[in-house]
């Protein structure tokens, strides 16, 4: 018994490098990416926005079939037309992810139609823009219904067929939240624990993957207002590049993506930092008060 656990102590280290390696290879060399012509995919809020643009990639690499889900029946409508001008089949529904027996509903009606999902794309979320003390429970319950539950949905028939892929569009606030967005961040930060451990439990699943990506502020409506004190520094990311990276993590079955890559240096700050220090921090980028012009879409 003494000796395999000595020997697993010595491979250890000795796999810890080969991965490391392994890695840093991977981001120098072309990756082998994946191809999308045989999938379904379905995408929660895919009437604008990221979600728009995540339809347009996926149609551009191959992908079978498009499903969009959202609130809006009109930018479903127009969104469903682009794809399909593009040469791929699109359908849309009109569901709200945050009511359940909405969602089930749809879901069998979606399998009628085109087949069962092979990629999934949690797209669909909602932020309020407020305060705790001004925010009130239905807000509260209606981010977590949305932000968090929309992964748990098609989870288990991809399970029984040992084929999907479950993509979670996060937030880097998910890591590091800021004032006046808390319903946001709190169900933001509870989806990306669900995705962490739903990524690891995935290990025995053969043939299921899950890809989550935290982007930084987005220019989109959704955070329309948003300010922070140096934007030429920290310049909001474009949604076709969100959704062109996301695809592509998609593809290289990527278990994790930071955007920009310099959001690695707020995981690395957040590490080692005192509260104290990164509360300065919060102060002097102006992510302490960013959220005070918000007027966005909730």
């Amino acid at each position: 018994m003494i000796w395999k656990w000595l020997g697993a102590l010595l491979i250890f280290p000795v796999q810890m490098v080969y991965l490391m390696v392994k890695a840093a290879v991977c981001m120098v060399l072309p990756p082998r990416l994946r191809d999308l012509s045989g999938e379904n995919v379905l995408i929660t809020g895919g009437g604008r926005g990221i979600g728009r643009h995540l339809a347009r990639e996926f149609a551009k690499r191959g992908a079978r079939k498009i499903i969009l889900w959202g609130r809006t029946e009109k930018c479903l409508k127009e969104t469903t037309e682009e794809i399909r001008l593009m040469g791929t089949e699109c359908h849309y529904f009109v569901c709200d992810v945050g009511n359940r027996e909405e969602v089930y509903r749809q879901a069998k009606a979606v399998r009628e139609k085109v087949g069962d999902i092979t990629i999934l794309v949690n797209n669909a979320a909602v932020v309020h823009g407020k305060s705790l003390m001004d925010s009130d429970d239905d807000a509260l319950l209606k981010s977590q219904h949305i932000n968090t539950l929309g992964q748990f949905w098609f989870l288990p028939r991809m399970l029984e067929l040992q084929n999907g892929h479950i993509v979670c569009l996060n937030s880097v606030l998910a890591l590091s939240a800021i004032p006046g967005a808390i319903d946001y961040c709190t169900s933001k930060a509870s989806s990306f624990a669900f995705m962490e451990s739903l990524t690891l439990g995935l290990l025995d699943c053969p043939g299921v993957n899950a890809t989550t990506v935290l982007p930084f502020h987005t220019s989109t409506e959704m955070f329309q207002g948003m300010r922070i004190r140096f934007p030429n520094l920290f310049p909001p990311l474009k949604p076709e590049t969100v959704a062109r990276r996301t695809v592509e993590a998609v593809q290289m079955n990527q278990a994790f993506l930071l955007l920009p890559w310099t959001m690695h240096v707020l995981v690395i700050l957040k590490s080692i930092l005192p509260q104290a220090a990164l509360e300065e921090i919060h102060k002097f980028s102006g992510s302490y008060t960013c959220m005070n012009t918000f007027k966005g879409r909730t």
